[in-house]
Protein backbone atom coordinates (compact mmCIF):
# COMPACT_ATOMS: atom_id res chain seq x y z
CA UNK A 1 0.00 0.00 0.00
CA UNK A 2 1.72 3.29 -1.60
CA UNK A 3 0.21 6.06 -0.42
CA UNK A 4 0.19 9.30 -2.61
CA UNK A 5 2.72 11.15 -0.62
CA UNK A 6 5.15 8.60 -1.21
CA UNK A 7 5.09 9.57 -5.20
CA UNK A 8 5.61 12.78 -4.64
CA UNK A 9 8.54 12.19 -2.11
CA UNK A 10 10.57 10.81 -5.61
CA UNK A 11 10.86 13.50 -7.35
CA UNK A 12 12.09 16.09 -4.46
CA UNK A 13 14.69 13.27 -3.79
CA UNK A 14 16.07 13.42 -7.53
CA UNK A 15 15.92 17.04 -8.03
CA UNK A 16 18.15 17.25 -4.62
CA UNK A 17 20.74 14.37 -5.71
CA UNK A 18 20.58 16.45 -9.17
CA UNK A 19 21.18 19.84 -8.19
CA UNK A 20 24.20 18.55 -5.75
CA UNK A 21 25.77 16.70 -9.32
CA UNK A 22 25.66 19.78 -11.07
CA UNK A 23 26.92 22.29 -8.49
CA UNK A 24 29.96 19.54 -7.88
CA UNK A 25 30.40 19.79 -11.29
CA UNK A 26 30.30 23.74 -11.51
CA UNK A 27 33.06 23.81 -8.55
CA UNK A 28 35.11 21.79 -10.06
CA UNK A 29 35.31 23.50 -13.07
CA UNK A 30 35.67 26.76 -11.23
CA UNK A 31 38.37 25.64 -9.35
CA UNK A 32 40.11 24.52 -12.60
CA UNK A 33 39.91 27.85 -13.94
CA UNK A 34 40.90 29.39 -11.10
CA UNK A 35 44.03 27.06 -10.59
CA UNK A 36 45.25 28.27 -14.41
CA UNK A 37 44.99 32.08 -13.61
CA UNK A 38 48.34 33.57 -11.72
CA UNK A 39 46.38 36.94 -11.18
CA UNK A 40 43.46 37.43 -8.73
CA UNK A 41 41.41 39.51 -11.44
CA UNK A 42 41.37 37.03 -13.91
CA UNK A 43 40.27 34.22 -11.17
CA UNK A 44 37.53 36.39 -10.38
CA UNK A 45 34.80 35.44 -12.83
CA UNK A 46 35.51 31.56 -12.56
CA UNK A 47 34.24 32.50 -9.02
CA UNK A 48 31.21 34.33 -10.31
CA UNK A 49 30.45 31.99 -13.19
CA UNK A 50 31.04 28.77 -11.71
CA UNK A 51 32.10 28.64 -7.95
CA UNK A 52 29.54 30.53 -6.22
CA UNK A 53 26.35 29.36 -8.18
CA UNK A 54 27.91 25.31 -7.58
CA UNK A 55 28.12 26.23 -3.73
CA UNK A 56 24.67 27.53 -4.23
CA UNK A 57 23.27 24.41 -5.97
CA UNK A 58 25.19 22.35 -3.38
CA UNK A 59 23.49 23.97 -0.37
CA UNK A 60 19.62 23.80 -3.01
CA UNK A 61 20.23 20.20 -3.15
CA UNK A 62 21.42 19.13 0.37
CA UNK A 63 17.83 21.05 1.66
CA UNK A 64 15.65 19.17 -0.97
CA UNK A 65 17.38 16.01 0.28
CA UNK A 66 16.65 16.76 3.66
CA UNK A 67 12.87 17.94 2.75
CA UNK A 68 12.66 14.96 0.93
CA UNK A 69 13.69 12.38 3.39
CA UNK A 70 11.84 14.16 6.22
CA UNK A 71 8.67 13.74 3.68
CA UNK A 72 9.42 10.08 2.93
CA UNK A 73 10.14 9.49 6.84
CA UNK A 74 6.60 11.17 7.61
CA UNK A 75 4.92 9.40 4.88
CA UNK A 76 6.21 5.67 6.07
CA UNK A 77 5.40 6.34 9.67
CA UNK A 78 1.85 7.28 7.99
CA UNK A 79 1.35 4.31 6.26
CA UNK A 80 2.63 2.41 8.97
CA UNK A 81 -0.15 3.48 11.47
CA UNK A 82 -2.82 2.66 8.82
CA UNK A 83 -1.52 -0.97 8.66
CA UNK A 84 -1.31 -1.05 12.67
CA UNK A 85 -4.78 0.50 13.11
CA UNK A 86 -6.51 -0.52 9.96
CA UNK A 87 -9.66 -3.28 10.61
CA UNK A 88 -9.41 -6.64 9.68
CA UNK A 89 -11.78 -7.70 7.10
CA UNK A 90 -14.67 -9.81 8.29
CA UNK A 91 -13.59 -13.62 8.36
CA UNK A 92 -15.49 -16.61 9.68
CA UNK A 93 -18.57 -15.79 11.69
CA UNK A 94 -18.24 -15.47 15.07
CA UNK A 95 -14.65 -14.71 15.04
CA UNK A 96 -13.41 -12.32 17.78
CA UNK A 97 -12.12 -8.99 16.78
CA UNK A 98 -13.55 -8.92 12.99
CA UNK A 99 -17.10 -7.04 14.20
CA UNK A 100 -16.69 -3.41 13.34
CA UNK A 101 -16.24 -1.43 16.33
CA UNK A 102 -14.71 -4.25 18.24
CA UNK A 103 -11.61 -3.44 20.28
CA UNK A 104 -8.58 -5.02 19.23
CA UNK A 105 -7.48 -6.06 22.46
CA UNK A 106 -9.91 -7.75 25.42
CA UNK A 107 -7.75 -8.67 28.06
CA UNK A 108 -8.17 -7.65 31.74
CA UNK A 109 -4.61 -7.09 32.93
CA UNK A 110 -3.36 -3.99 32.26
CA UNK A 111 0.78 -3.19 30.89
CA UNK A 112 2.79 -0.12 30.43
CA UNK A 113 6.07 0.37 28.87
CA UNK A 114 7.99 1.99 32.08
CA UNK A 115 8.79 5.77 31.24
CA UNK A 116 5.39 5.91 28.79
CA UNK A 117 2.38 7.91 29.51
CA UNK A 118 -0.22 5.01 28.40
CA UNK A 119 -1.77 1.81 29.38
CA UNK A 120 -2.73 -1.38 27.32
CA UNK A 121 -4.11 -3.88 27.98
CA UNK A 122 -2.21 -7.56 27.78
CA UNK A 123 -2.87 -8.02 24.22
CA UNK A 124 -2.45 -4.47 22.87
CA UNK A 125 -0.84 -5.16 19.81
CA UNK A 126 1.24 -2.28 21.18
CA UNK A 127 2.08 -4.11 23.93
CA UNK A 128 1.77 -7.63 23.45
CA UNK A 129 5.18 -9.44 23.49
CA UNK A 130 7.47 -7.09 24.25
CA UNK A 131 9.64 -7.88 27.60
CA UNK A 132 10.11 -4.71 29.05
CA UNK A 133 6.29 -4.02 29.65
CA UNK A 134 4.89 -4.21 33.46
CA UNK A 135 2.17 -4.38 35.02
CA UNK A 136 0.25 -0.97 35.74
CA UNK A 137 1.20 0.69 39.11
CA UNK A 138 -2.45 1.49 40.96
CA UNK A 139 -0.60 4.66 42.35
CA UNK A 140 0.53 5.64 39.10
CA UNK A 141 -2.93 4.98 37.55
CA UNK A 142 -4.37 6.65 40.29
CA UNK A 143 -2.91 9.68 39.64
CA UNK A 144 -3.74 10.00 36.34
CA UNK A 145 -0.24 10.23 34.97
CA UNK A 146 -1.00 7.53 32.75
CA UNK A 147 -3.65 7.75 30.37
CA UNK A 148 -5.75 4.94 27.92
CA UNK A 149 -4.24 3.51 25.00
CA UNK A 150 -5.87 4.91 21.65
CA UNK A 151 -5.34 1.61 20.56
CA UNK A 152 -6.71 -0.64 22.45
CA UNK A 153 -9.00 1.68 24.44
CA UNK A 154 -8.84 -0.24 28.33
CA UNK A 155 -11.35 0.62 30.79
CA UNK A 156 -10.14 2.12 33.43
CA UNK A 157 -9.36 -0.31 36.41
CA UNK A 158 -8.95 0.40 40.09
CA UNK A 159 -7.19 -2.67 42.20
Amino acid sequence: MRTARLRTVHPVLWAGWAALAAGAVLCVLGWYGVSGERFAERQVPYLASCTVPGAALIVAGAVLLTHGRGALAAARVEELYGLLVAEEPAGAAGEPGTAAGAPLAVSGDLLMVPGGTLWHRADCPLVAGKAESVPVDAKLLASGELGPCPICEPVEETD
